[in-house]
């Protein structure tokens, strides 16, 4: 256990003031670090200066964001809406919609492009360099929940356990596709740094290692465990894992629930690294700063549960931790 909050650890100025749908850190700077939540704006922080630098509006909850490249962000939310914000010149484009909520936006740095997932069950690839219209749009076979990008290829988790492999120098077809190895609704998906697999999770309190190669050699590698599971007066509560995030160094990997936990796993070894404190609240979110050296945890009231009336749920906040080779390294 890395015990309670310590000088490696602190809370950014002026979080966002409901809650956070993701926090990510760009892709080649541990300075700058976004956030996109359901208070209808994306924020810009500069982690080394610790303020909010940049701020913009999208009219209604932003359900994903990310990183073009230090100046340009893309992001989409309920409104069905893709945006590009340049934050030199402050302008805001849109870019175009989809049928439905907007709930996943990536960088694919292998291809240079944006992708969206969307509860209207399609994904879209759009060319940052043109940003007006997608370049194209793929039918899943449901709500798109999840994705993750890894490298030439795509991993889509949608809302009915299944999991879509695409290639992405081919669109016409899906490589492969999957039941997802959890009983329950899938909640997040991340590739490996290394390309051979992905990490997903469900609203059950289990992780699941996968691998890409179809072999049945291989397969016989992947399995499930587990986590952010608690005992109280002999009861075992069960909680959604929300978030992971990978080490671009280590391949290790965290996971955050609803319990509050982030925990660091050693997936080849399967074992359990590290569990830091109690956050207040749900982890919403996790990102590795590119050197792996932070952790961005955003702490957010995910609405999983009914609280008391009387009750106001902890407000909102990111935390980035300054992680150790202890916590981060496999052993």
């Amino acid at each position: 256990m890395s015990g309670e909050p310590t000088q490696n650890e602190i809370a950014l100025q002026d979080c966002p003031t409901d809650g956070i749908s993701a926090v990510k850190f760009s892709n080649s700077s541990n300075q700058y670090l976004l956030a996109s939540s359901w208070d209808e704006y994306v924020r810009v922080y500069d982690v080394q200066q610790d303020r909010c630098k940049h701020k913009f509006d999208h009219t209604s909850p932003v359900l994903d964001a990310c990183f073009y490249n230090t100046t340009h962000i893309w992001s989409g939310g309920a409104d069905k809406t893709v945006r590009l914000f340049d934050l030199h010149s402050g302008a805001d484009l849109r870019a175009g919609t989809h049928d439905d909520a907007v709930r996943c936006v990536e960088y694919i740095p292998d291809v240079n492009q944006i992708v969206t997932g969307s509860w209207d069950g399609n994904i879209k690839l759009w060319d940052p360099r043109r940003p007006v219209g997608a370049v194209s749009t793929h039918a899943q076979d449901n709500k798109v929940y999840t994705l993750a990008v890894c490298g030439e290829r795509l991993i889509v988790g949608t809302a009915n356990r299944k999991i879509l492999i695409w290639d992405l120098r081919n669109m016409a077809y899906v490589q492969q596709k999957r039941d997802s190895s959890l009983k329950f609704q899938t909640r997040a998906i991340r590739a490996f740094p290394d390309l051979t697999g992905y990490v997903l999770s469900s609203i059950e309190g289990r992780v699941a290692v996968e691998y890409l190669d179809p072999s049945p050699d291989v397969q016989k590698k992947k399995y499930a465990f587990k986590c952010h599971r608690t005992k109280e007066n002999g009861i075992e509560n069960i909680y959604p894992v929300n978030a992971i995030a990978f080490h671009s160094k280590y391949g290790t990997f965290a996971t955050g629930g609803s319990d509050g936990f982030v925990n660091i796993w050693d997936g080849n070894n399967k074992k359990r690294l590290c569990q830091f404190h109690k956050f207040p609240s749900s982890i919403a979110s996790l990102s590795f700063s590119p050197d792996g050296s932070m952790l961005a945890i955003a702490s957010s009231f995910q609405h999983e549960y009914t609280l008391d009336p009387n009750v106001e749920p902890p407000p909102d906040q990111i935390f980035i931790r300054h992680v150790t080779d202890q916590e981060t390294r496999p052993k």
